[in-house]
């Protein structure tokens, strides 16, 4: 069984710095076939970024030298597995120090929490993953109430309006991952209108500034990253303060507040929660309505079972289980979007895949853009196609994968597909989309796979 976490948000740039820091000691080569080097202190990182992304870059090196290949990140060896039957292969049995939450906490400079695979590391992330339960099941009518607000907006629009996907999901997420995670302060516009802010200086900032050096030898972009950074952590740390005064037991920190973290330990989890949750929970919902607009057969399909499940009732969470044709379009619109394109950890013990030895403290790349769009795993991997996940075989690839199951990252396991199922209820039994002519959306792989520029459709109303 694949041995390592796959993370909702894929931060290969912030894996890499992480074991950077926390394991400067490792400079084997691997002995893969692969890249030289072509600077001595860079490695490859100038090829990458020819490239446009990480992605495009092992796209290309998979094409080249098969789906084992390697190349250097500085004077690091870093070895890529580009398909399933490698991936398969490859076993870390300690992988609790490639969890997102460790490698984006080193980046952002959150040490307490540490790496390995400590009882008090293994409790926190259980306190952690219980407190986003806990609050999508006290918080559910706040997602329903913003997702009608949504709705309400586009049905009373006239019919031929150009509707932004992109500006109005990133909205949603931000209202809603805010509240869940912070409480019902940030309703206020204002709050919302700081939080995006800092929110876009830090994340435009994490993983690319790192990946070339360019944060470190631009004064302007850290003159923006680095108060944005501290003006975010006083704020939830505000929160914090205020929260437990207040005693309440509703939201995100509400529920961390009653475990043994510092307040401290308490901040760091929420920035995780609000970093990677509105970004994987926007651009899920963009792509699947996308998907959906150039697709009236899958709504259709999706409208059916909307209402058998639901009749004229609202999506309830104890009904989201036997909505099973809506989780095979969001598993789809994964898959097709290459959602979270690239995933990492480090190779704790040696390990071997094919005839390659993978020596200990390798860094280990998944190249899982280059296989969700593998026509050796998936039959015409570039279309759209839901029904694919009817099949057992495919839902154990993508089980693999680390997209479903108890891998999956609580923040799209639990958070992003749970507003996403919430949304398409909603739209789908009201409207149909409807996607512009001439319209050509391109995908910009980098940390969350996000369209390259906005993303329009038109919407009319069902009958």
């Amino acid at each position: 069984m694949l041995d390592f976490a796959i993370f909702a948000v894929t931060f290969v740039v912030i894996l890499v710095g992480a074991v950077l820091y926390l394991y400067p000691s490792s400079r084997r080569a691997s002995g893969v076939p692969g890249l030289n080097p072509t600077d001595e202190k860079d490695g490859n990182l100038q090829d990458i970024v020819a490239r446009g992304s990480l992605h495009e870059f092992l796209v290309s090196l998979h094409q080249e030298f098969g789906p084992v290949a390697s190349f250097w990140f500085g004077s690091r060896p870093v070895v890529s597995l580009g398909s399933l039957q490698q991936l398969q292969q490859h076993a870390n049995p300690n992988r609790s120090t490639d969890s997102f939450e460790t490698m984006l906490k080193s980046l952002l400079g959150y040490h307490s929490g540490g790496g390995g695979a400590s009882t008090e590391n293994i409790i926190r992330k259980k306190v952690y993953q219980g407190a986003i339960d806990a609050t999508l099941k006290n918080n559910f009518p706040l997602v329903l109430k913003l997702v009608d607000e949504l709705v309400g907006k586009w049905t009373s629009s006239p019919e031929d309006q150009h509707t932004p996907l992109c500006a109005h999901q990133l909205v949603l997420a931000m209202k809603s991952i805010t509240q869940l995670a912070l409480g019902e302060s940030f309703s206020q516009d204002a709050r919302v209108v700081s939080f995006r802010r800092n929110y876009d200086a830090i994340w435009s900032e994490v993983g690319k500034g790192f990946m070339d050096g360019s944060l470190e030898k631009s004064t302007s972009r850290k003159g923006r990253y680095e108060p944005a950074l501290s003006e975010m952590e006083a704020t939830l740390l505000s929160v914090v303060k205020d929260r437990k005064s207040q005693r309440k037991t509703s939201v995100l920190v509400d529920t961390l507040l009653q475990s043994t973290l510092t307040d401290r330990q308490i901040m760091e989890d929420c920035m995780v929660f609000t970093l990677a949750g509105c970004a994987i929970t926007a651009n899920l919902c963009i792509w699947a309505l996308h998907f959906l607009s150039s697709s009236e057969d899958v709504q259709d399909r999706l409208h059916q079972e909307l209402e058998e499940v639901l009749g004229s009732g609202p999506v309830s969470l104890e009904k989201i289980p036997q909505l099973r044709y809506c989780q095979q379009v969001l598993n789809e619109t994964v898959r097709t979007a290459k959602l979270t394109p690239v995933a990492a950890g480090l190779q704790e013990v040696e390990g071997k895949v094919d005839q390659h030895l993978i020596p200990k403290e390798t860094l280990v790349i998944y190249a899982l853009g280059v296989i969700l769009q593998d026509s050796h795993t998936w039959d015409a991997p570039c279309r759209f196609h839901p029904d694919r996940f009817e099949e057992e075989s495919v839902r154990k690839s993508f089980r693999l994968l680390g997209f479903s199951g108890s891998q999956t990252c609580p923040e799209l396991r639990r958070v992003a597909y749970t507003v996403a199922t919430v949304l398409l209820s909603a739209v789908v039994r009201q409207l149909r989309l409807h996607r512009l002519e001439d319209t050509l959306v391109e995908v910009r792989s980098e940390l969350v796979s996000t369209p390259r520029e906005e993303t329009w459709i038109t919407f009319s109303r069902r009958n």
